[in-house]
């Protein structure tokens, strides 16, 4: 069973004209009232992520930043990212969720989720937003795993189109959580080159593929698979988050890196293999980038349909 977890509270991020704006949930929200996906149950998240739990990976002078700067009304909080009253609240609503989907994925009452939150999160560092992102919320779900279940190896798999260079900086140093990203490159935000590998004790648990424009679709899938075949030989992770951006879809206006909507649904395979090998299929999927939201809202669709199958 897959838990499909949503809340229209994510559309009360107001953003205008903006990339990452609520249209791209509103396309997945109404394309999956029309799908049947067997095995797929929908629930409305209730739950915000507490000031505590958030801590586990920001600041409290950034959070105290980012939370005034909205209740007095929001604008561009960096050049890339805007805000408006209601955004620190539905981030940590979107923070929350994914609490709340690990939560119910380690606890038995499901083997597999999908959080449809935004704003996304794989950009926010610690002190910092960036990239249209407040929190990070795969760096909040994963330390939370560790820190609340005591897990030691949680393996993080983000194959959003630009590099998650907010939970690599996070967990740079850490031995309990292992990061590997596929990317464009080179392409925004400008890191993760394959000799970012980590540093102190969180060294090799960095495993970075920059892939450039261009890539055949096959190439992209083996060299994904190999690489992610060797992270999960080394970390051995007892769960799997995935950072789950869709702008590598070629008809992404921000991102695209040559994958049509069908090809999520191959990469869901893929790692679902990986976990069904190590963390008898534990993972936990989080929505991050896809701009186009016709385009989103198809390729959510083909990775919830293998997700809910498996």
């Amino acid at each position: 069973m897959t838990v499909f977890f949503q809340s229209h509270f994510f559309l009360q991020h107001e953003t205008g004209n903006h990339p990452e704006c609520s249209d791209r949930l509103k396309n997945i929200f109404d394309l999956l009232s029309t799908e049947i996906i067997s095995d797929l149950i929908r629930i409305d998240n209730q739950r915000n992520a507490t000031i505590q739990e958030i801590q586990l990976v920001h600041s409290p002078e950034y959070l105290n930043e980012i939370k005034q700067f909205c209740t007095e009304g929001g604008g561009r909080v960096e050049s890339d990212t805007v805000v408006s009253l209601h955004s620190y609240e539905v981030a940590c609503h979107a923070a929350g969720c994914a609490l709340e989907a690990v939560k119910q994925v380690l606890e038995g009452q499901t083997q597999r989720a999908f959080c449809a939150i935004r704003p996304p999160g794989h950009h926010a560092l610690i002190d910092q937003a960036m990239g249209f992102c407040l929190l990070n919320n795969v760096a909040i779900a994963a330390r939370h795993a560790i820190e609340r279940y005591q897990l030691r190896r949680v393996l993080i798999v983000d194959w959003d189109v630009h590099h998650g260079n907010g939970t690599q900086d996070i967990f740079y140093e850490d031995e309990n959580v292992h990061f590997f990203s596929v990317h464009r490159a080179p392409f925004y935000p400008g890191t993760g080159a394959a000799n970012e590998t980590g540093v102190g004790k969180g060294l090799g648990t960095i495993w970075n593929l920059p892939l450039a424009f261009g890539i055949s679709r096959d190439d992209y899938f083996s060299r994904f698979e190999r690489m992610l075949v060797d992270a999960a030989q080394r970390c051995r992770p007892e769960l799997i988050l995935i950072s789950a951006g869709f702008d590598a879809h070629r008809e992404d206006p921000v991102g695209s890196l040559g994958l049509e909507s069908d090809d999520f649904g191959e990469l869901t395979r893929i790692v679902l293999s990986t976990a069904n090998e190590y963390c008898e299929g534990r993972v936990v999927s989080l929505l991050e980038g896809g701009y186009n939201p016709q385009k989103l809202a198809e390729s959510t669709v083909s990775h919830l349909t293998i997700l809910s199958d498996a």
